[in-house]
């Protein structure tokens, strides 16, 4: 989530009492896995547990940040590094060719 532009800390910090208690809800229910601080300091990132993008969403929106018209947020599905796949194929057995 991140904070739109034209937003100030002081309209943040007036929410952010409000924000905190759904935001550890939805952690202690499992729907948000890991929070971080953005290092530019202009919002959160959040791996979210979710069904869908809907869901997601809803679950976001709801936050009283974003009802406020304070935040924006993005979706970016996660998933495994699939071309790690390669490194644990079998080795294809190859015959060594011995020179006379």
């Amino acid at each position: 989530m991140s904070v739109k532009p034209g937003i100030t800390h002081k309209e943040i910090q007036k929410v952010m009492p409000e924000e905190v208690r759904p935001a550890v809800r939805l952690y202690l229910e499992g729907k948000i896995e890991q929070w971080y601080g953005r290092g530019d300091g202009k919002g959160v990132v959040f791996i979210l547990h979710w069904k869908d993008a809907a869901e997601a969403n809803a679950l976001l929106e709801a936050l009283p940040l974003a009802k406020a018209g304070l935040m924006t947020h993005e979706l970016i599905p996660l998933g495994p590094l699939t071309p790690l796949r390669a490194l644990i194929r079998p080795v294809a057995a190859t015959t060594a060719k011995v020179a006379p």
